[in-house]
């Protein structure tokens, strides 16, 4: 029995390694029951097309710009799947709407987003949040990756310009900086005239802990600012933190050594150099943790670097550098200078042991300048206008050239160049799937040009910008496969592939969660004086209580529980010339308040699509006149 036991499970087992290998050669897969593409399938002749019903293999988040979103793609067809507001109210999620929402905006009704950051766990991805800045108002914002929301807005106090965003390979901390220096005052304005900007002007470096480790995907936001760094008054633009051989630094490009005021575009040009900024956070860290920061600024802890030798040096690099790239292996320091068609290659070897052996060619604003020449390692000819860096698993990095509007190809540690492709046109950032982690995915480069030029059908003067996808699977050369036009303007990206993310499909029942009801007879109009809370349940294809009665001067409050368990069966709720929405997913408790300052009948409804009878879910908003 034993062996006709075997042998008819190892038939099975042959049949399934069969079917297996049928599968892998036709691309006929699936998940949940939808075919997925594979990479085969979606390199071939269909380019980047994938045929309807099917999925594509990854998600990439992209900065919305000044839309103050964060907008999610499937690649490789390039298809907008969802838009995450996260700066600015949204009329379609009601956020901005609810008490929530409106405080974690305050008084601000949009935001300059621009880096995406992807929370890592041992330098690879996890899919569980992603970090946003907001460059306009000097904010970071937190999305969770679960549900697709923002959890949280951290306000970052005493500097201006919040461009940078980078976080370490755990990602306990998040890394920004000013770009435009300023004075920094404590409890008062941050008032200065422009004629002492030398003495009275000054460059922040923030250091934000994630509290990552204590916080689940789904919960609230925890992040909080752990401490700043007083640095020169540059102007701070992006930042790489070290891991595997630079694990513990933290490196700024800037340009503006110097320290010009007005006329930038002339008048921070000058110096074939700029000094940026190498910083030694695990030294910084240790002076806090013991308590030896050297101020508090508007109730953040400040260090003064000049007071602490072995926490900053600046390191001179051609000219006007950009961005500031480090390799899967934290090897290799990238630079990409605006103003000189090379990207500068640091060794991370050669850098400690400058920093070791105290190897200063001077020392300029208190700080120790690094001998240049002692630790460069290699300049790649790319082509003109390098602005950064992305590296993918096979040993090669890619540089995007705004001004000859290409991407440059280029190998790791032969430091030759591979290929050149033009893109359409003046590209800024460009985004490989896990380019800045330990471990890159590869496979897809998408150039984020700043422009277009007869790619789409015209719409006035302002043209739409272009996003391009590369395949990076076809050996040496890199292959255009799709390109999408897109709202001015996007910034960064982060691309993940779709099996390492974990997206809820419901909010699951929760009896015990505060102000939810879970049945109609638990729906309920409560007064106290003049404050008056409704707990109210939706599901198709009615709305319980439909009819609310309120005196004019009320203060009302309403939760509102989606009680669906079935996916993708959302209900919004809106009130007539109130200017109230929210929406709420299958499962999830919204909340919303109002003052009922205006007497009448208002009707209230559904907003979104729901059931046959959708439009029959509806209520009124009765409103007694005083």
């Amino acid at each position: 029995m034993g062996v006709l036991k075997f042998g008819r499970y190892k038939g099975i087992a042959i049949a399934v390694i069969i079917g297996l290998l049928i599968g892998l050669a036709s691309g006929k897969f699936t998940w949940g029951g939808v075919p997925v593409q594979t990479t085969a399938q979606v390199s071939g002749a269909s380019g980047g097309f994938v045929p309807p019903g099917q999925l594509d293999t990854d998600y990439m988040f992209a900065s919305g710009g000044q839309a103050g979103t964060l907008i999610t793609y499937g690649l490789p067809s390039m298809r907008i799947i969802k838009t995450i507001p996260v700066f600015a109210p949204d009329a379609r999620t009601g956020f901005g709407f609810t008490p929530e929402t409106k405080k974690m905006l305050g008084d601000l009704s949009w935001g300059d987003a621009h880096h995406p950051t992807m929370s890592q766990t041992q330098g690879t991805y996890d899919g569980n949040f992603c970090w946003i800045n907001d460059k306009a108002n000097n904010r970071i914002a937190q999305v969770d990756l679960q549900s697709f929301t923002t959890t949280q807005i951290l306000s970052v106090p005493n500097l201006m310009g919040l461009h940078s965003l980078s976080t370490d390979p755990d990602s306990k901390y998040l890394f920004t900086a000013s770009e435009y220096s300023a004075p920094v005052v404590d409890g008062k304005p941050n008032y200065a005239p422009l004629e002492s900007y030398k003495d009275d002007y000054y460059g922040i470096v923030s250091v934000v802990n994630t509290n990552k480790t204590g916080l689940q995907a789904g919960q609230p936001g925890k992040m909080n600012l752990d401490y700043e760094l007083i640095v020169p008054p540059y102007d701070y633009d992006l930042a790489s933190v070290g891991k595997g051989a630079s694990a513990g630094l933290a490196v700024f490009t800037d340009y503006n050594s110097e320290e010009a005021s007005t006329d930038l575009e002339k008048n921070s040009a000058k110096f074939d150099r700029d000094l940026t900024l190498v910083m030694d956070y695990n030294a910084a860290q240790k002076l806090i943790d013991a308590g030896q920061q050297d101020s508090i600024i508007n109730g953040v802890k400040v260090i003064d670097p000049r007071k602490h030798p072995g926490i900053a040096y600046l390191l001179p690099i051609p000219k006007n550098p950009h961005g500031v790239d480090i390799s899967p292996d934290g090897q290799w320091i990238c630079y990409s200078s605006k103003l000189d068609p090379v990207v500068t290659v640091v060794s991370t070897d050669k850098l400690k042991k400058a920093i070791a052996d105290k190897d200063f060619e001077t020392t300029t604003w208190g700080l120790p300048v690094i001998k240049y020449q002692d630790v460069q390692e290699a300049q790649i000819p790319v082509g003109v206008g390098p602005l950064h860096t992305q590296f993918d698993d096979q040993g090669y990095a890619y540089t995007s050239l705004f001004v000859e509007s290409a991407v440059t190809k280029w190998q790791l540690g032969t430091w030759k160049v591979i290929d050149k492709e033009s893109v359409n046109y003046n590209v800024g950032h460009i985004a490989v799937a896990g380019g800045d982690s330990m471990h890159p995915f590869g496979h897809w480069l998408v150039a984020l040009d700043k422009m277009s030029l007869n790619r789409f059908l015209p719409v006035g003067p302002g043209y739409p910008v272009t996003e391009q996808l590369f395949d990076l699977s076809g050996g040496p050369k890199m292959k255009l496969i799709n390109e999408v036009p897109s709202d001015r303007e996007p910034h960064y990206a982060s691309i993940i592939p779709a099996k390492l993310m974990h997206p809820l499909s419901i909010y699951k029942k929760d009896t015990s969660r505060p102000n939810s009801i879970w049945s109609d007879d638990q729906a309920k109009v409560m007064r106290n004086g003049k404050e008056v809370t409704v707990y109210m349940d939706v599901v198709r294809s009615h709305l319980t209580p439909d009819q609310i009665e309120v005196n004019q001067g009320d203060h009302v409050t309403m939760y509102i529980t989606n009680i669906e368990q079935q996916p993708n069966v959302s209900h919004g709720i809106a009130i007539a010339d109130y200017n109230i929405n929210a929406a709420a997913d299958p499962g999830e408790t919204t909340h919303i308040e109002f003052t009922a300052d205006k007497a009448g009948t208002f009707p209230y409804y559904c907003t979104d699509f729901c059931s046959a009878l959708h439009e029959e879910m509806m209520g009124y908003l009765l409103v007694k006149p005083n």
